[in-house]
């Protein structure tokens, strides 16, 4: 999508994509990433996930990179956090204890500026993307988190139904992307309540990705 959709999204609050609680499968499955507390976890396309507040319950430290500035301030303040607020690149970097989140394009983010990563949770990122862009962000996110292992949250569902965000991944829609550096496994699979936004029949996936050997 062109950046301005989202901008657009987050100055007028449409936030159907955003949700009110801790996600199911994380909740559920983050043990199988087998991290210890402290662990470093990037979210890409983070916005301003209730995820990242329970996640920081659980003792662990949470980097994020989102495109719009509206949502971290926002973010920030719910988490009742005052950030320190510094350019990096071309990026801008809103960090507290434990926690750091780069503003601007994903596809700016170096390794460098992200730092070590122990594992990636993206519940917003690929599913958030257009199938011409998913193959660059998951070389760019394999890349810069030194193929980190994953837990990815995907929903899947009649694409001819409902036009996304978030778009329909299948595992092998997910493999497609990522089976050349990782081995994938489905960990869980449950329907939507209601139906994707009230619409049609869907199904949200969580997939574990190990780090081929």
């Amino acid at each position: 999508m062109e950046a301005g959709f989202w901008h657009d999204r987050w100055k007028t609050g449409q936030l159907g994509f955003h949700e009110g609680q801790v996600n199911r499968m994380l909740a559920a499955h983050l043990g199988a990433l087998g991290l210890t507390s402290g662990a470093r976890i990037f979210l890409p396309l983070c916005g301003k996930t209730r995820d990242i507040a329970w996640l920081r319950s659980q003792g662990y430290r949470v980097a994020g990179a989102e495109l719009s500035d509206v949502a971290v301030r926002q973010l920030f303040d719910e988490l009742d956090v005052k950030p320190v607020i510094a350019r990096k690149g071309d990026l801008t970097l809103y960090a507290a204890p434990g926690l750091d989140i780069f503003v601007g394009d994903i596809f700016d983010l170096t390794a460098e500026q992200l730092g070590a990563v122990d594992a990636v949770y993206d519940r917003a990122a690929l599913v958030a993307l257009p199938e011409d862009m998913r193959r660059k962000y998951a070389t760019h996110l394999t890349t810069i988190t030194g193929t980190a292992p994953q837990l990815l949250v995907t929903f899947e569902y009649d694409q001819t139904l409902m036009e996304g965000p978030p778009f329909s991944i299948s595992e092998e829609g997910a493999a497609q992307f990522y089976q050349a550096d990782f081995h994938i496994a489905m960990l869980d699979k449950a329907e939507v309540p209601g139906g994707l936004k009230g619409r049609c029949p869907a199904w949200e996936k969580a997939l574990l990705l190990r780090p081929l050997e």
